[in-house]
């Protein structure tokens, strides 16, 4: 995986077309890499959660190329390559294991190595449902979260500063009534990233998220099966 950081960190600071032709080579060696380790990614996850069916690279991994209509930063391309692993493949709109490598700058999400598990900007109706669930859950949620792996956060950067109408603010609960983000996170170091055991350890620390997936794409679920919201 040092050899995909190496080509990451060169496109984080030449990051323009001309550089990228340049080294389309690097680039390709890179991205055979990372798409060996994300189909030995795929086969350990189904290891452990099998609801994630047949899947092919296509469905779980990203192209390098940067949508740029919207957004301020031009930069054509990404710095970072991930593999997103989810019952029906990346655009199925189920919960899912990602794991991400990047060049290691200050910045924003893009820019770290990132383990991460869960539904990112659920829709309000899933989010609803699942406030509902652990509202008549009798604690199970909070069971959940207490056995990920240590490492894991939980993502409050957009809940709510009140609980929501309709939920008791004095439950035990109150603060997972908050949430508008289902999800967990873990931002390893560089170490981490290229030590010779990481997959073993990544798939050992994903292993813990599966009550937690499970969870949430019952709710998602539930959503789809009741049309709530269209696909």
């Amino acid at each position: 995986m040092q050899r995909v950081l190496n080509f990451l960190e060169k496109l984080h600071d030449n990051n323009n077309r001309e550089w990228f032709h340049a080294h389309k080579q690097d680039y390709l060696a890179a991205q055979n890499i990372f798409n060996e380790f994300a189909m030995e990614f795929l086969k350990g996850i189904r290891s452990f959660d099998d609801s994630i069916g047949d899947l092919q690279l296509k469905d779980i991994t990203y192209r390098i190329y940067r949508d740029t209509r919207f957004s301020k930063d031009k930069s054509p391309y990404k710095n970072h390559m991930g593999v997103y692993v989810c019952p029906g493949g990346k655009k199925s709109g189920f919960g899912g294991y990602y794991f991400q490598i990047s060049a290691a700058r200050e910045g924003g999400w893009e820019e770290g190595h990132m383990l991460a598990a869960g539904d990112y900007r659920a829709d309000p109706k899933v989010v609803r449902t699942l406030r509902e669930d652990i509202l008549n859950g009798n604690g199970d949620f909070r069971a959940i979260l207490n056995n990920l792996d240590k490492r894991f956060i939980l993502d409050t950067s957009i809940a709510l500063k009140k609980v929501p109408a309709g939920f008791p603010a004095d439950s035990p609960d109150s603060e997972l009534f908050r949430l508008k983000n289902f999800l967990i996170s873990y931002s390893p170091d560089t170490k981490f990233i290229t030590s010779s055991g990481m997959l073993d350890e990544v798939l050992a620390v994903f292993k813990t998220a599966a009550p937690f997936i499970h969870y949430i794409n019952r709710a998602i679920e539930f959503c789809k099966e009741d049309n709530y919201y269209s696909w």
